[in-house]
């Protein structure tokens, strides 16, 4: 059996979030994820300590670099580390950080609104 990892390949809306994964187009993915210009990508991470410059690396390295990234880091904001910060600076990224929740309505409406946005989600149970 070969295993793929998780991909979405496209821009959608977050239908939904809560019981550790999250809804979008129609299907559902258990873990968090990471909304780029390229597709929704599983995402390894579990907890906001977690996030580091390797863990966004597919925000850097997408075709279309995103003007913003979302950060949700669960129920509480928990900031990046300041490598991660200067990290995304670096790659002129700005980062804003949020709940999970506050972080999903805020990629919605910049989505519908065709901006430049890409979103880093740590599922909530």
């Amino acid at each position: 059996m070969q295993m793929r990892e998780a991909h979405f390949p496209g821009r959608a809306p977050i239908e939904a979030y809560g019981n550790g994964g999250f809804r979008f187009a129609d299907m559902s993915h258990r873990g968090s994820i990471l909304c780029v210009q390229s597709g929704i990508y599983g995402w390894p991470v579990s907890a906001p300590g977690e996030v580091d410059v390797e863990a966004l690396e597919r925000v850097f390295d997408d075709a279309d670099r995103p003007e913003l990234l979302l950060l949700g880091t669960g129920r509480a904001l928990v900031p990046p580390t300041p490598e991660t910060r200067s990290a995304c600076s670096a790659q002129g990224v700005r980062i804003e950080v949020m709940d999970t929740g506050a972080a999903v309505r805020t990629f919605n409406v910049l989505l519908a609104e065709q901006r430049s946005v890409a979103a880093a989600l740590i599922a909530v149970e």
